[in-house]
């Protein structure tokens, strides 16, 4: 099981300094809107991802006239203590130390820290655009495969070294002779993103159907697919067949950067013809699951990040996440504590943040 002990911040977002410690089973953070309720967990996330969930660039979570914010995160995995730093400053990549020990390559990081994150707009993965499904499926599988972790990553620099050349051929027609080197390293990389991605979705559908189904008292059989945009064996050809496009348009128009995931519901796809409901009931079946895979995968609990979730969600589902949520160190964002109490649900450690300043209500 992971347990996060304790986080300190410096000039991270609305707080100054700030020294706040956990318990191992539920923790709220409740206050008004805008108070650094999210900050928080924004914190936390950076510290297992080495990136924002809000996607912002590293100088915006620097405070406001300030040059640089620091995190620690102590945490203890297995019975073994960690302790993350992270240093952030204006204009420069950030500095990570584990234990102390600075690390060269944000992929060390990956999986000493593992972390399930469920906000209000993860409600929308379902009907929202690809973009957003590609990204729930990277940042679940880096987490549990440095391998496919590096694949992507390296697939990620190619394609934009392959966009620029694309752009570039305007001005030095000549330059089209390596296109076809750059081709070749795409497709490898491709393969191997391909082939994890399809092998995650098939493991991911079985665990939230039954989820799901669970969650719908039966009615519903929920079906996750993998659409790839490019099978292996043709991409290497479709790249050639595309290659007048992409000079036109000046980008990569096939590959894996374009795949996305399809959601049936007793065989109807949801993302056009589901309601909200079930849309909804879909976004938390897969945040269920993420927390299964991570357990199997990992043989150790991760910690549930809970961000003003639970108001946007009716007692049915509230009841069913809450008592999915057994055994693991949750941290809970609200508004108000009245959710908590009609449902006679046990926390452990209680803060009150206005203004970024935690009070310990216990």
């Amino acid at each position: 099981k992971v347990i996060i002990e304790s986080i300190e911040l410096e000039n991270f977002r609305n707080y100054k300094s700030l020294n706040m410690s956990f318990d191992k089973n539920i923790n709220i953070l409740y206050g008004d809107n805008a108070q650094g309720k999210t900050n928080i967990l924004e914190a936390i996330y950076l510290s297992g991802t080495t990136k924002s969930h809000r996607g912002n660039k590293d100088k915006e979570l620097i405070k406001f006239g300030e040059e640089e914010c620091h995190i620690r995160l102590k945490l203890n995995k297995n019975s073994t203590s960690y302790q993350i730093d992270m240093h952030i400053k204006n204009n420069k990549s950030k500095g990570i130390a584990i234990n102390r020990i600075p690390i060269k390559k944000a992929s060390e990081l990956f999986g000493i820290l593992n972390l399930v994150f469920f906000s209000p707009e993860d409600l929308n993965i379902i009907k929202n655009g690809p973009a957003e499904r590609r990204k729930f499926l990277d940042i679940t599988i880096c987490q549990l495969d440095k391998i496919y972790l590096f694949n992507l990553s390296k697939y990620n620099k190619i394609l934009n070294q392959r966009n620029k050349l694309l752009k570039d051929i305007d001005y030095n027609p000549g330059l089209i002779e390596t296109l076809n080197v750059w081709d070749y390293q795409l497709c490898d990389c491709a393969k191997k993103i391909i082939e994890k991605r399809k092998e995650f979705i098939e493991k991911l559908s079985v665990i939230a159907n039954s989820i799901h189904s669970n969650l719908t008292g039966n009615i519903e059989n929920l079906n996750i697919s993998y659409e790839p945009n490019t099978v292996i064996e043709l991409f290497e050809k479709e790249l050639e067949i595309n290659r007048n496009k992409d000079l036109k348009q000046k980008s990569t128009s096939v590959g894996p950067h374009r795949d996305d995931i399809l959601f049936s519901i007793n065989d109807i796809d949801i993302r056009k013809y589901g309601s909200q409901g079930q849309q909804r009931t879909t976004a938390l079946s897969l945040k269920l699951s993420e927390i299964e895979l991570i357990k199997k995968n990992t043989n150790s609990m991760p910690v549930l990040l809970l961000d003003d979730v639970l108001s946007e969600l009716d007692k049915n589902r509230q009841n069913y996440l809450l008592n999915s949520i057994d055994n693991i160190q949750t941290i809970i964002t609200c508004t108000g504590l009245d959710d908590f109490v009609n449902n006679r649900f046990h926390i452990d450690k209680i803060y009150k943040i206005i203004n970024g300043n935690v009070f310990n209500e216990n």
